[in-house]
């Protein structure tokens, strides 16, 4: 599914009168703060849809608004805009801690378009939930012979502690195997910016296919991505003597 902007509704302002996009913050005719309407937080904050963002315009864009919701400023108004400013207030700082980060974007995009990533453990129960639909994930096919070694080698090291003793050598191949995932981890975040990019340039082009294609290769990569996490977790908890 690619991820499409819905069309701008329309809402009177509740003190003038006057016609306002849904997503709009204050009226555009009397400057009144108006009811809080539910939308994506790049409306939010008045920006386009894209995985790559100019960071420092949506920090501009967050303090600002966080002063013009400041609850202070509203201190005298009715209860009705005391009630907005603290809504949209409260979803302001959900949107930026949202936005900023580029995995949690990325996942958030992903949501836009029905994909649904679930927390990942290391067996046949991992799925991803794409409209509605659970999808298996298993161990990724390229991993296979990796992680069944270093299960042996991980059941070696608890067998060692559990005798009280140590195994340098098996230590030495888990801080090795720990090396190798944070490597793997490096690698896909450049994986992950290039399919930002052409996710970003299909978007331009009105090239839903290319969209479509560069979000599947995300949900993969992010899957494999939250698998090798876990295996790192693993491998450290093992190591910590």
């Amino acid at each position: 599914m690619t991820i499409v902007a819905e069309p701008s509704k329309k809402i009177v302002c509740w003190s003038c009168g006057g016609d306002n996009d849904a997503d709009t913050q204050f009226c555009a005719n009397c400057g009144k703060l108006q009811p809080y309407t539910p939308t994506d937080y790049f409306a939010f904050f008045g920006l386009p849809r894209r995985f790559q963002l100019d960071t420092a315009a949506l920090e501009k864009q967050f303090y600002r608004l966080s002063r013009k919701f400041h609850p202070d400023l509203y201190a005298r108004a009715s209860a009705e805009e005391q009630r907005w400013s603290l809504e949209k207030s409260s979803v302001l700082n959900d949107a930026w801690r949202t936005l900023r980060d580029p995995l949690a974007r990325t996942e958030y995009m992903l949501g836009l378009a029905g994909i649904r990533l679930e927390v990942q453990s290391r067996d046949a129960s991992d799925r991803a939930v794409e409209n509605g639909t659970a999808k298996q994930q298993v161990v990724p096919p390229d991993l296979l012979e990796e992680v069944f070694e270093l299960n042996m080698q991980l059941e070696e090291m608890r067998m060692a502690k559990a005798s009280g003793s140590d195994d340098p050598e098996t230590r030495g191949s888990l801080e090795a195997a720990r090396q190798n995932f944070d490597a793997q981890l490096k690698a896909s975040e450049q994986d992950l910016h290039r399919l930002w990019s052409e996710w970003d340039a299909a978007a331009e082009a009105d090239d839903g296919s290319t969209q479509q294609a560069a979000q599947q290769r995300m949900v993969d990569l992010l899957n494999r991505r939250s698998y090798i996490r876990n295996l790192m977790r693993d491998v450290e908890a093992a190591l910590k003597s």
